[in-house]
């Protein structure tokens, strides 16, 4: 059985669940999508134990600190994200996508050398386990719909807001448009 470390997040946008293995982090979701959490963990880890630990490697520290307005905390938080050699590709795209910018699945298809792939980024970015982190919210539709958010677009649409997020409806790469239209 795998021993995870786990921890409880009060935030804006409702309480966050992180987990971490070793000194990654390996799963952040919301308290009401614990099951989906669990059984992504389960299906990577097949047997888990999860210990509660305050603040572990002090990734919780950096989850509030982002909430109060340092995007910059998270960029750093190493990940553990398990998947396929091409979940891990898009997920770490991911990164590259500015604070305040989005970025249309096609468009990220295209970044990670896939371009006929916009359906299949979007299917990995729904399996995100570190949500946040690697910024799946950031990804938008290709006219800057907000579509898909394994948390809900709720929580999609405040993120980007809380981000000064400008959405680009002429699909240009991460925002080199004159276009620019604010949630």
């Amino acid at each position: 059985m795998k021993e995870l470390f786990v921890d409880h997040i009060p935030s804006p946008i409702g309480k966050i669940v992180i987990v971490v293995d070793g000194d990654e982090l390996c799963s952040l979701d919301f308290e009401d999508y614990t099951e989906r959490m669990m059984k992504l963990l389960k299906r990577r880890y097949a047997e888990v134990q999860l210990k509660q630990v305050d603040d572990p490697h002090g990734f919780s520290a950096r989850i509030r600190n982002y909430f109060a307005g340092d995007y910059e905390s998270l960029t750093t938080i190493p990940v553990n994200t398990g998947g396929t050699h091409f979940q891990r590709q898009v997920w770490t795209a991911l990164r590259e996508i500015p604070v305040g910018q989005t970025l249309a699945y096609s468009r990220l298809a295209a970044r990670i050398g896939k371009p006929k792939a916009a359906r299949a980024v979007g299917m990995t970015n729904s399996l995100n386990p570190v949500a946040i982190v690697l910024p799946c919210h950031r990804v938008v539709g290709s006219n800057a719909a907000l579509t898909g958010y394994a948390g809900g677009l709720d929580r999609k649409q405040w993120l980007l807001r809380h981000e000064n997020a400008k959405l680009n409806a002429k699909e240009e790469f991460w925002g080199h448009s004159s276009e620019h239209f604010l949630l």
